[in-house]
């Protein structure tokens, strides 16, 4: 197995029982036994023993092979032997006390490279088994439709047959106003039981309106009447003269 996809595969498996501090070493230039380490912490004896378990696993539904694994009895520092790739899953205490980082650590491999090269090849040898698929052929847009007159005029029609037709109003005759004003009053019955005849209808009546007098009306009426005053009391009091007695 190409040695990108199986540091891939290792990795997910990590991933997928939540390993901590997950670090992976190339180490072609160190020695020839192996190209890479990789070194996970596990919280207790159970979880590393199934981070072994899921590593295992991995390689094997892929086609994978495990050489070796040792330390599952303890649980406290569990080592999978893959030929190209040794996996140490350990805790905290165990690798803080060994360092491997140290001994193995001088070229580290960053995982989300690894992780894109294994996968992208692994895309291609899919594609490549599969057959090529014809590519579909996509209909060319449509032209946009002209708008004509005769289709605006139909469209209005569509919508005035679609409105409710409104009820005609009922417009009163002159007639029909006379003959209501003009109905007899309806006699009322009193308290003992006799009718009483009923008042005749009132006629409305014009009547006089009284308008008040303007200021200019009231000051030219004032002056008239002192001037007649005046012209009265500087003539002299005409006397009618006295008729002669006729003698007898």
């Amino acid at each position: 197995m190409d040695i990108k996809k199986l540091q891939g595969l290792v990795i997910d498996a990590l991933e997928d029982v939540k390993a901590q501090d997950i670090q992976l070493y190339e180490t072609t230039h160190l020695t020839s036994l192996f190209d890479r380490v990789c070194i996970a912490s596990g919280t207790s004896n159970r979880q590393t023993k199934a981070l072994a378990a899921s590593v295992r696993d991995k390689v094997k539904e892929n086609g994978g092979t495990i050489v070796s694994m040792e330390g599952e009895a303890t649980g406290e520092w569990v080592l999978v032997d893959l030929g190209d790739i040794v996996v140490h899953i350990m805790q905290p205490a165990i690798r803080a006390y060994y360092r491997l980082e140290e001994l193995w650590g001088d070229k580290p491999v960053k995982f989300g490279a690894a992780k894109r090269t294994s996968v992208k090849k692994a895309d291609a040898e899919e594609e490549s088994d599969q057959p090529k698929r014809a590519p579909r052929k996509t209909a060319g847009k449509a032209a946009p439709l002209e708008v004509t007159h005769d289709m605006m005029a139909i469209q209005t029609t569509l919508d005035d047959e679609k409105k409710p037709a409104r009820k005609p109003r009922i417009s009163k005759t002159v007639g029909e106003a006379d003959a209501k004003s003009a109905r007899k009053p309806v006699a009322r019955k009193a308290a003992d039981g006799t009718a009483k005849p009923a008042k005749p209808a009132k006629i409305p009546t014009g009547g006089r309106v009284k308008v008040a007098s303007t200021k200019t009306a009231v000051a030219s009426a004032k002056q008239a009447a002192e001037k007649r005053g005046a012209a009265a009391g500087a003539a002299p009091a005409k006397r009618a003269p006295a008729r002669k007695k006729t003698e007898e």
